[in-house]
């Protein structure tokens, strides 16, 4: 049997969020598993200190440039207890396929503006120290689809 850990709680408890906050998704949108929509769920660990920074980022450039390299946010979250509400941040986005996925990311990664602003908030050290992702499908009784 594997054991809770913190990660897998976290990773549990946003994807029961997404769940209830997104009931309002267009029913139409429903996806097959068979290379439609992908939602991704990523688990970002920022060293001591520095989740303030690393939500600043998101709050002020990195969401944009998600929208404008086709990644949809889904929603943002912060633990409620322990050691990880402090340094963790979870969030969920979708593309359109897991191919359409690999091109968003290098799209990305290699847009100028995306760099100058990694760079600017990284001046005092890493604003990052662990990333987890995890590609998901809904399944047909999904409230999110």
């Amino acid at each position: 049997m594997r054991a809770f850990t913190p990660s897998r709680i976290v990773s549990a408890i946003a994807l029961l969020a997404v769940g209830f906050a997104l009931g309002s998704w267009n029913a139409s949108s429903v996806v097959q598993a068979q290379g439609g929509k992908v939602f991704e769920l990523r688990t970002y660990t920022a060293p001591e200190g520095k989740l303030p920074n690393l939500q600043a980022r998101f709050r002020d450039h990195t969401r944009r440039i998600f929208e404008k390299h086709g990644m949809k946010s889904v929603g943002y979250w912060v633990p409620q207890d322990g050691a990880e509400h402090t340094n963790t941040l979870v969030y969920i986005i979708s593309h359109d396929s897991r191919e359409q996925a690999k091109k968003n990311w290098a799209d990305f990664q290699a847009d100028p503006e995306w760099k100058k602003v990694s760079a600017e908030s990284q001046v005092d050290g890493p604003i990052v120290s662990k990333v987890v992702s995890v590609f998901m499908d809904a399944t047909d009784y999904s409230p999110i689809k």
